[in-house]
């Protein structure tokens, strides 16, 4: 039986780099949704559908098959067979991706193949509603939260340290913004799940979040 792990919370919480500590650990395979929803932003570009054509991307989504797999060490995405990871990063699918993803049907399809995938396969996945949605029987479910400012102060250090020139208040004003909107979206609003542990990250090092979510498993498993 396939063993998994939801971990939710909102932006800037270190959602993605931790869950890819535990899946290492653990000997899981990491899903990147995010990285899904752009291979199915890449089929729609393939198909010539611009990003404006809502009823064709609902009709186009149901014939993409797109799954991850663990080879040689590195998470590669595939797209009806192909490996697409070298295709996925560009600013055109990125746009397409950000126009795709609200459509309900391309959910409902990623939704579909997260699970599958979750259904064969040892599984760490992180978002906005894996332990809700996604994964409601997930093994262990951890909504990942710091407060704003933290969430904040992490985004300008990383963007400092790109030579991006920032202001530390308009970044956390985008963060509650964000938190915002994603709290009170239609499709599967951020939310806290019943049975889901609240780690709050604020005053913990990556390693120690990684480590109190690895004993959380074990103490379930």
């Amino acid at each position: 039986m396939s063993r998994s792990i939801a971990i939710d919370g909102p932006a800037g919480a270190g959602k993605s780099t931790i869950a890819k500590k535990v899946a290492k650990s653990l000997g899981f395979i990491y899903v990147d949704t995010g990285a899904m929803y752009r291979a199915m932003a890449l089929y729609m570009i393939k198909q010539g559908i611009d990003a404006s054509e809502s009823d064709k991307i609902s009709a186009t989504c149901t014939t993409a098959d797109i799954t991850i797999k663990h080879e040689n060490g590195e998470q590669v995405v595939y797209l009806n067979g192909e490996n697409v990871n070298g295709l996925i990063r560009t600013e055109e699918v990125g746009n397409m991706a950000s126009a795709s993803s609200v459509n309900g049907d391309v959910r409902k399809k990623l939704v579909e193949l997260q699970q599958k995938l979750a259904e064969t396969t040892d599984v760490v996945m992180d978002g906005r509603d894996i332990g809700t949605v996604v994964l409601p029987g997930a093994d262990l479910k951890v909504y990942l939260t710091a407060s704003s400012r933290v969430r904040a102060e992490r985004r300008y250090k990383e963007l400092v340290a790109k030579g991006v020139e920032c202001n530390l208040d308009d970044i956390e004003k985008d963060i509650i913004d964000r938190d915002y909107r994603d709290m009170h979206r239609e499709n599967s609003p951020l939310m806290q799940a019943e049975d889901a542990v609240l780690v709050d990250s604020s005053d913990m090092t990556i390693d120690g979040v990684a480590d109190r979510i690895l004993e959380l498993y074990r103490e379930r498993v």
